[in-house]
Formats: C-alpha cells, sequence, structure tokens
C-alpha cells in the first residue's frame, strides 16, 4: 500500500500523484515534504491554473515524476 502524504503547510491529507510530482520538480527531486497544489502556487507566486498547466507540460514531456 503506498504512503499517504499530507501538505507541509495546510496539512491537506492524501496529497496525489500529481502534488508530489510538481513538489519534486519544482521545489526538490528529493523532498521528504510536499505541498498541495493551492500551497505549492503560493508557496511559488503563481496561480493553480498556471501551475496545473505547467505540470500538463512536464507529462506531455515525459517526466516520470507524474507517473
Amino acid at each position: 500500500m503506498a504512503k499517504s502524504h499530507s501538505c507541509k503547510i495546510c496539512f491537506k491529507a492524501n496529497l496525489t500523484k500529481d502534488e508530489i510530482g510538481a513538489t519534486k520538480k519544482l521545489i526538490d527531486k528529493n523532498a521528504k515534504e510536499f505541498f498541495c497544489i493551492d500551497c505549492l502556487a503560493d508557496y511559488l507566486g503563481c496561480t493553480v491554473d498556471e501551475l496545473l498547466e505547467k505540470i500538463e507540460e512536464f507529462k506531455e514531456e515525459g517526466c516520470t515524476l507524474f507517473k
């Protein structure tokens, strides 16, 4: 069974693979603590929509952090 991760800022439980992948891709590939999409967008100074678009781009490029 996969380990459940929660957001290090708001403590939202059960983060998605996209939230975990985005934290690893944009913050630290060896991250042990993760952000939810809302907190990551706030941390990076962008909108949630911009972040979601970037995640889709990473997926289209074949980034393995989102599999």
